[in-house]
Order: structure tokens, then sequence, then C-alpha cells
């Protein structure tokens, strides 16, 4: 198929970036979209503050009869390239029907605009940080999709494999399911490191969050806990409170543990939120007119079964100690009065063996491999 490749530059073209993922996805029931007024807000550097030490440039692809076939977004993220002593192009929000030509097209897009601004390397999908989505699923088509990660046809990657792109790193996802009771091994493992190092498990408030700097603390533990993973980029107190305002100001705080020292240190967090991704089905993307109020009821009155284990951070200090032990303590009881059946984490390094190990304790399976591909420009 013949297509043509055009920056995004005018509010049409826009449209025709957010309504394609309707067009590819029609009749997929494991796809859950996002929230257009979400995507809208991502490009718009007022409200999302990544984009400030960022270049980027979205694009779409029309066929000969205008109809739109594709899109994408590079990025260069210049404070992740100082940090990883790389001259690297981002690629992002990738989405195209089932021709070469139009994927390869769209790749050459930003191939080229990194290639003009001095980058030597593409990588994707990522985004400006870990906190956006990442990752290409290659397995487990089948499989609900959730509003904190990609879904994407079987396609896409044998399409990038086509275009000379190779693996860089692979992401993995556990399912798990919900104990009845807390495991006594992380009973003992509480009351130990408990005494020994004076650690209590916290729940604050949404003044304590957004007035007494909770929110800054959050993203300062999870800056030096995950400063080592591939990719990573600190977080800005200017992007850490404009990430507080939108997300975690939504969230039930029963769900959002941490535990502090003896002298009120934060050492370990877990965010976790009820699933959504039925709820977001049902609103089609939007807000208005009634997706507003699925959202809402998945997230306050009738949850799904899933809830979504979106992060768990442990300071580098207090790794390996067992800190884990007083989150799970604290979340299990919560889950099983909420009527979570199932627990399933966000991607994880599949080589971060101190994360997967974590799991052994509960009836898991791992799922949901989730790529991410690099090619030399």
């Amino acid at each position: 198929m013949k297509c043509i490749v055009k920056t995004v530059q005018t509010k049409r073209q826009m449209n025709d970036f957010l309504a394609l993922p309707k067009k590819i996805y029609k009749g997929n029931s494991f796809y859950v979209p996002d929230l257009e007024s979400d995507v809208r807000e991502w490009f718009d550097p007022k409200r999302n503050p990544g984009l400030n030490h960022c270049d980027w440039a979205p694009f779409v692809a029309y066929d000969e009869k205008g109809e739109t076939v594709g899109r994408i977004v590079g990025i260069i993220n210049y404070k992740a390239n100082q940090i990883w002593k790389s001259n690297c192009v981002r690629f992002s929000w990738i989405e195209f029907v089932d021709d070469a030509q139009v994927s390869s097209a769209l790749l050459k897009a930003v191939e080229d605009w990194g290639r003009s601004k001095g980058m030597d390397t593409i990588q994707g999908p990522l985004g400006i940080s870990d906190y956006d989505k990442e990752g290409m699923l290659i397995e487990d088509f089948d499989q609900l999709g959730s509003a904190i990660t990609i879904y994407n046809p079987s396609y896409y990657p044998e399409h990038m494999t086509l275009h000379g792109y190779s693996k860089e790193v692979d992401w993995v996802q556990m399912k798990v399911e919900v104990p009845k009771d807390v495991p006594e091994r992380f009973i003992r493992v509480n009351r130990l490191v408990t005494n020994m190092y004076g650690l209590k498990v916290k729940k604050v408030t949404l003044h304590q969050v957004l007035k007494e700097g909770y929110g800054r603390k959050i993203f300062k533990l999870l800056n030096k806990a995950y400063s080592d993973l591939f990719g990573y980029t600190p977080f800005s107190d200017e992007e850490a409170d404009a990430f507080v305002m939108k997300y975690i100001r939504m969230l039930d705080l029963r769900l959002l543990p941490m535990v502090e020292d003896s002298e009120g240190n934060l050492v370990s967090c877990s965010i976790t939120m009820p699933g959504l991704s039925r709820a977001l089905q049902k609103s089609g993307g939007k807000l208005l007119p009634f997706g507003w109020y699925h959202l809402l009821r998945a997230l306050k009155f009738k949850h799904e079964e899933e809830v979504e284990l979106c992060l768990i951070a442990v300071h580098p200090d207090w790794q390996a100690m067992g800190i884990n032990a007083l989150l799970f303590t604290d979340l299990i009881p919560i889950f099983n009065e909420m009527g979570f059946r199932w627990a399933v984490t966000g991607p994880m390094l599949e080589d971060n063996t101190k994360v997967l190990s974590q799991w052994k304790v509960f009836n898991h399976i791992e799922y949901k491999r989730r790529r991410c591909f690099s090619k030399k420009i």
C-alpha cells in the first residue's frame, strides 16, 4: 500500500491520530482504549512537564484515498540520553494497519527525524519516562489489556523484525492469585523487620499527599529505587506534582501503603489501583457523556476482579531485607475485603531476578511478554 506520512500540525491531523485505534481494534475484545483526554494532555507541555526536556514529533500516515492507516511519535529524551550516555531517539504511540509499507514508512519517518537531530539509535516503544506505557506485546494476544500497559495486534512484532529491528530488553508481568490469608512467611518477616528496625506501615490522607509533600517523597523514592533500570529517567518535582495531581489523588489511599523508618524516612511504597480495563472499554476512550460513570464506579464502588499492582519500590539501602512483607501483609486483607481475586503486576524486566523472585510465594503465572526493539540508524 502506498502511503504518505505527515507531521501532525493541525487539529484535524491530531483528530486522525487519536481516532486510528478505533479502526485498528474494531471488534477486538482484548484491547483497552486510552482516554482521549489523556492522549491530548500528553502532547501539552503545561500538562506534561516531561516534554520540557524532550523534542517530540507526531506523525500520521494516510493512504491514497486519504484514510488514516498509521501513526507514531518520535521522542528525544535529552535527560535520558545524558544519563545513559546515548544518542537515542525513541518511538511511541505506534499503530498501523497490517501493511509492511505503512509500518516501514512510519518507522523511517522517526529514524530520519532522529538522524537529523544527531541520533544514531532508535528504540521503542518507549515514552518519556517509565510511567508512560512501554514495550510492544509479543505474546498472549488473547489476554485482556489494561489501563497501564500497551496492547497491540500480533502482526506488530512481525513487522518490527521485518524492518531490521531486534530485541533490546523484554518485560514480563505476573498474574497472582490473592490468598485468603496472609502467608505465614510474611507474618514472620513482618514481625522481625518491625521489631529489629522500627519500621511501620503508614497510610496517608489526600491532604498529606497534596499539601505535606508525600507526593514528592514517593517520587524521590522511585527515582532512587529505579535508577539502575533500563532507560529510567528520574522525575523532577514538577513532573511528580503533575502526576500526583492527575492520578494519585484519584486512588483509594487504602491501596497506597508506605513503609517508614523510626525517623519518618520513606523506605518503601506500593501504588495499587482497581482494574479499569472493562470500564475503559465501556467508556470507548471518552469521559463524556458516560465514560466518567464507568470509571468512577470501577474505582470506588463496584470493583473488577483484578487489582493492578502498578509498582512497588524499595529504597536501595533496604532492598533484599524483606520490606515487601510489610506491604503484602497490609494489602492482602484489603484486597480480600474489596473482592479482588487476582493481582496483576506492572511490566518487570525479565532479568530483574530480585523482583521476579518475590512472587514465588504466591500462586502465579508469568505472562504478557513485551519487548523494546532497537536499531542503529
